[in-house]
């Protein structure tokens, strides 16, 4: 059965972002630019991110200058954008930029999923329209040893322990990675 990841790297501080929407602080570590693959969610068939996420992505990784390495990066794979913002896409991806709440969406984007998973990876507003709906599966962090002094948190939620089971914590080269398995309320 399909399952809805939220897996993200976070600073110690828990930030998802500096205050400029960058994630440099994450490629200033050193061995972050070699991931663990075993880091990554498997079986992914979609992706959800917000539009500070994705045009961070276009932007660092030069994507809509290289399209080709959108395929190389999310082969078979669709993203949806929630944004209320005309934004480029890179020539050949499968980026469908989306109005409205993740409640209204869900329906069409685990149609599209089957039964393969769907990996949230950004925002944390994004991630408490998933908690605020029960729709989170597993929130995963790869906690990066940096800080930065703001930006976007984790979650802007009240999300208490009684909704999370620690299920892995464990070094990750230079991280720490957690991950829990959330309990449903209904």
């Amino acid at each position: 059965m399909s399952e809805i990841i939220f897996d993200a790297a976070v600073t110690l501080n828990g930030y998802l972002a500096d205050e400029n929407h960058s994630l440099q602080w994450l490629f200033d570590v050193p061995g972050a630019q070699e991931p663990d693959p075993d880091l990554l969610p498997q079986n992914v068939r979609v992706h959800i991110e917000g539009a500070n996420t994705y045009l961070w992505m276009l932007e660092n990784e030069q994507l809509l200058e290289n399209p080709h390495k959108w395929q190389e990066y999310y082969p078979g794979i669709t993203t949806y954008v929630f944004t209320s913002r005309d934004l480029p896409i890179p020539d050949g991806a499968d980026v469908r930029l989306v109005q409205g709440s993740v409640a209204e969406l869900l329906p069409e984007i685990r149609g599209l999923a089957g039964e393969q998973n769907i990996w949230v990876l950004g925002g944390g507003e994004l991630l408490g329209q998933f908690f605020d709906i029960d729709a989170i599966d597993i929130l995963a962090l790869t906690v990066a040893p940096a800080a930065v002094s703001a930006g976007a948190t984790l979650l802007p939620r009240n999300i208490g322990s009684d909704r999370l089971a620690l299920t892995e914590a464990r070094v990750a080269g230079p991280f720490a990675r957690l991950t829990y398995r959330v309990r449903h309320t209904n």
